[in-house]
């Protein structure tokens, strides 16, 4: 983890975004919480991560408002981790991210973003403020070509 203190940076947006986000598993979390992960066991299975390493990052993301603990279990008390609207704005970073990497790290991308109503790949980029852009439910997340199927038996 990096220091929280960085003479000269104080006012930097960049260097204070990467001291709450700039780690590979808080990112991970992240993307898999846009797919749907939710409970504690669900991140630690899909991911692979050491358990004292997933709660700190998650007691991390709370304690930063982009994730809320929900209680779905009374005894013994279990949470889900649900993004924060703080937690979605992080869609477009992510997805820039990931962009990023297909173009100049993967072969083969496993997941394109695409608008709903005509199936248009989506890309993260820079708009005019004030303009028009797609709101969460007229995009979805799809399987690209990369993305491992499973045996059709056929």
């Amino acid at each position: 983890m990096l220091k929280r203190n960085y003479e000269g940076q104080e006012s930097c947006s960049v260097a204070q975004v990467l001291e709450i986000i700039g780690e590979r598993w808080t990112w991970l979390i992240i993307r898999d919480a846009f797919l749907g992960v939710a409970r504690f066991i669900d991140f630690e299975q899909s991911l692979g991560i050491a358990r004292n390493v997933l709660t700190d990052r998650l007691n991390r993301l709370v304690d930063e408002g982009i994730f809320e603990r929900v209680r779905y279990q009374e005894r013994p008390a279990r949470y889900e981790y649900h993004l924060t609207p703080k937690g979605s704005d992080l869609f477009t970073a992510l997805n820039a991210l990931r962009q990023w990497g297909d173009q100049y790290l993967s072969a083969k991308p496993m997941r394109l973003l695409r608008r709903k109503a005509d199936q248009a790949p989506v890309i993260a980029a820079l708009v005019p403020e004030g303009s028009t852009v797609l709101t969460a439910d007229e995009i979805e997340l799809v399987p690209g070509p990369g993305f491992p199927r499973r045996a059709s038996g056929k």
